[in-house]
């Protein structure tokens, strides 16, 4: 569960769900990450180390240039992240499926 609180807390902030949107699209550099959420460098730099410590983006070197670093989303967090809100839903549906059986016996002992 700790993951997961993790993974939501990192998701809390806006700007760290603009990067992660921007990234659905493909590997960035964080230059490039700055620029698209309209912040410098060392601001975004911020978030980049809670998306990170999260669990949620993963950066490696970018090829020939050392100091280039990509940033990639790691599918696992969203995942776990799905499978409790699939969670959620079936329980809210069951417990929807019961208050409606409920109501229509209710209708049915009135009629």
């Amino acid at each position: 569960m700790a993951e997961l609180d993790a993974t939501l807390a990192a998701l809390a902030d806006p700007t760290r769900r603009k990067v992660i949107d921007l990234l659905r699209q493909g590997p960035r550099p964080a230059g490039e990450l700055a620029q698209a959420v309209q912040m410098s460098a060392p601001a975004l730099s911020r978030h980049l180390r809670v998306l990170r410590a999260g669990g949620l983006v993963h950066a490696e070197t970018g090829g020939t240039d050392a100091r280039l670093r990509l940033y990639t989303l790691r599918p696992e967090p969203f995942a776990a992240l799905q499978a409790w809100l699939d969670q959620v839903q079936a329980f809210w549906a069951e417990q929807l499926g019961s208050f409606k059986e409920h109501v229509e016996r209710t209708q049915e002992d009135t009629s």
